[in-house]
């Protein structure tokens, strides 16, 4: 029988890459997120610009950690994407945790989450949850492919842990 042989392809651009991630805080090592996500390689903003260059060259099966600054990571908090609204302009049934579609203070769409509910009030949130925090990536690789013409022509993975159309 022939010997089969696999061939390892390293993360470069237009590469497909599938990571399973952690995110925990630096200081007290808690987790804050974690799971398996697909994007794709090359400066297509899919994912954290150091992150992305620490994955480079890697391939399958390998590991990299990332501190990243709260510049590097979701940024600064920005109050003006804090709102309290009457809970009267809902409907029934609003929750905490809930997500709402709204112009944010630069007039373009912003997703606001339901940060609290007190009383007759609704505070709504437009920040990511993990704005203002300075963050730990962690990811092992677990596949590397070729990107699609598709793929890089809508810069972003398909299918998988990538987005759907």
């Amino acid at each position: 029988m022939p010997e089969r042989r696999i061939a390892f392809m390293n993360i470069t651009k237009d590469t497909a890459v599938t990571l399973n991630y952690k995110i925990t805080d630096p200081v007290t090592g808690k987790m804050l997120d974690s799971g398996d996500v697909a994007y794709l390689h090359g400066g297509y903003d899919n994912i954290f610009p150091k992150v992305e260059a620490a994955l480079e060259g890697l391939a399958a099966g390998f590991a990299a950690a990332v501190d990243l600054a709260v510049a590097d990571a979701f940024g600064e908090r920005d109050e003006s994407l804090v709102r309290v609204i009457p809970k009267s302009e809902f409907p029934p049934g609003v929750k905490v945790g809930g997500q709402l579609q709204g112009p944010g203070s630069d007039g373009r769409m912003t997703v606001f989450n339901v940060a609290k509910i007190k009383g007759a009030e609704v505070h709504l949130d437009g920040n990511h949850p993990l704005a203002g925090k300075a963050l730990k990536f962690s990811a092992k690789v677990t596949e590397v492919r070729a990107a699609t013409p598709e793929e890089i022509a809508h810069k972003h993975v398909h299918g998988g842990h990538g987005h759907h159309h």
